[in-house]
């Protein structure tokens, strides 16, 4: 995959950018990855279940050159405090704490337990433009990119799907978060104006055209930090999978995204846990809700897909208790305002963003309002972004 753009200041920037921190800009190849928002459907992936993402323009941008050694050097125009990275090719598995070079060095090792040939080092400038542990999913969009410039620089020809399930692997794995294929999905499958409706179990996915009218999807910043690794993310995922392993003992499931609602109904005294009961019926409520809702979604129907959004934000925060007061803050003030059809937080939640489907015309109210609300109860602002639906990770052509 390659997408042809204009060079433009930001380009012009980073190249030179890479030059001083390198030496010189020759040879350089471009590439970018995407953040991704998850339209519904929270949780459901690493569940068995249907999740609804798009990619986005924010992203993530790199510059890339290979060497003639084994000498890989990064740097992060966002963590430039840390100036140049360097180690050897043959030190990938070594991980360096909290380092954003572990996302590179996993992929690296994924790739090469893979049976693909990474037989040199080389230079790689990065500057993500998603807001960091905003749920918009930067690690997956760094290991994406990291992905599609070793794809490119190599001459891999990784299959699209490897490479996906290789990024997952690499969080999984290497990072050591439980979490599903979501993210790396929607950012290696991503295409502009258009949302996925991905079976996580079979990986079989559609593609939606995302057709909105006079509404916006407008992406809501709690701007509250959190890491996954260290927040109850991998303590949902322990949950849902002794709530699956109990009712395993008489349902012949390998999935909770298998069942309806009225199944799971009958059969929550297997599970014999108020507090399993309630997080394995978020995973399976939701589940089914996202169904609904991209229907709804195909047929036009926004109101019915905003009360889904609703219905799904409360599950998340009264059944699967990931939000706070900061997303509930955004979420159900958005609610509330004029011309909102529907909001809920979107991504792993205890922080990050939340969404809402906007009118048009109300869009600038709607972010002071919102706005207002949330400084006056969470104490620091949150900001606001229109969202724009874009292509996945990808190669650039840079025209002149």
């Amino acid at each position: 995959m390659t997408v042809n753009v204009k060079k433009n200041e930001f380009l012009s920037n980073l190249t030179a950018k890479f030059a001083e921190v390198f030496g010189d800009a020759n040879a350089v190849t471009y590439f970018f990855s995407p953040g991704r928002i998850n339209l519904i459907g929270e949780h459901t992936d690493y569940n068995g279940g249907y999740v609804f993402p798009a990619s986005i323009t924010i992203g993530t941008t790199g510059l890339a050159r290979l060497r003639e050694d084994t000498k890989i050097r990064l740097f992060s125009e966002n963590f430039s405090k840390a100036g140049v990275i360097e180690f050897e090719l043959s030190d990938s598995s070594v991980k360096v704490d909290k380092s954003w070079a572990n996302y590179v060095k996993g992929m690296i090792v994924m790739l090469r337990e893979a049976h693909y040939t990474i037989d040199k080092g080389f230079d790689l400038l990065i500057k993500g433009e998603i807001p960091t542990a905003s749920g918009l999913s930067s690690s997956a969009s760094l290991e994406l990119l990291v992905g599609v410039m070793l794809d490119e620089l190599f001459g891999l020809n990784i299959p699209r799907l490897e490479l996906v399930q290789l990024g997952q692997k690499t969080e999984n794995d290497f990072i050591g978060v439980n979490s599903g294929i979501l993210d790396q999905f929607a950012i290696g499958f991503g295409e502009a104006n258009q949302a996925i409706l991905l079976d996580c179990n079979s990986l079989e996915y559609e593609m939606v055209p995302v057709e909105l009218g006079d509404y916006d999807i407008v992406i809501m910043n709690t701007n509250k930090p959190r890491e996954l690794t260290d927040s109850k993310y991998n303590e949902r995922f322990a949950e849902t999978r002794e709530a699956l392993k109990r009712l395993q003992n008489k349902l012949p499931i390998k999935t909770l995204g298998e069942l309806s609602n009225e199944e799971f109904d009958v059969n929550t005294a297997l599970i014999g846990d108020e507090t399993l009961i309630k997080r394995a019926r978020h995973a399976v409520y939701e589940n089914n809700r996202t169904k609904i809702a991209q229907q709804a979604f195909v047929a036009g129907d926004l109101v019915k897909f905003g009360e889904l959004l609703n219905a799904s934000h409360e599950s998340l925060k009264n059944d699967y208790e990931v939000t706070g007061i900061e997303l509930d803050t955004l979420a159900e003030t958005a609610q509330k305002q004029a011309g909102v059809l529907g909001s809920r937080m979107t991504g792993a939640g205890f922080g990050g963003c939340a969404i809402a489907l906007v009118k048009h015309d109300e869009v600038a109210k709607f972010e002071k309002n919102v706005g207002d609300e949330y400084e006056k109860v969470v104490g620091y602002p949150a900001s606001f972004y229109v969202a724009q639906i874009g292509s996945g990770a990808t190669k650039l052509t840079i025209e002149d």
